[in-house]
């Protein structure tokens, strides 16, 4: 049986500004498809990308309450290497949930700085992902 992971998913990701007066489209930090794979039990593969750009990922997936993903994603973009490390968790279903799609909730790092220095390593900023 794969895991509840493993498909396309929608995902948005988002800068970690606490003011409230930010405009929602100043918070978008990137926009992609992301697919899952799970090519060995426990291990996931796939991709994460958009127009002109994708990151190859590698992971693990981990039961649980809730089941949990870690992922880097890596690639060479514009002649540079971007390298994101991904954290997860399945969103549980609400017994009476109406037009409730599986979801994905998390955490992203850039772990290798790029952008000649205008991308540093550390940045972190919160992530969703919807079944497509």
């Amino acid at each position: 049986m794969s895991s509840p992971f493993v498909g396309t998913w929608t995902y948005r990701s988002f800068v970690s500004d606490p003011n409230l007066d930010t405009p929602f489209e100043n918070l978008e930090f990137g926009r992609a498809n992301l697919v899952i794979s799970e090519p060995t039990a426990g291990e996931i593969g796939g991709t994460i990308g958009g127009t002109g750009w994708s990151l190859n990922l590698g992971g693990t997936i981990a039961s649980g309450n809730p089941d949990t993903i870690r992922f880097t994603g890596s690639g060479a973009i514009g002649g540079e290497n971007w390298v994101y490390d991904y954290l997860g968790f399945l969103v549980p279903t609400w017994p009476n949930g109406i037009d409730q799609r599986p979801a994905i909730v998390g955490t992203i790092i850039r772990t290798v700085p790029h952008s000649n220095g205008q991308a540093p390593a550390g940045y972190v900023g919160q992530w969703i992902a919807v079944r497509q």
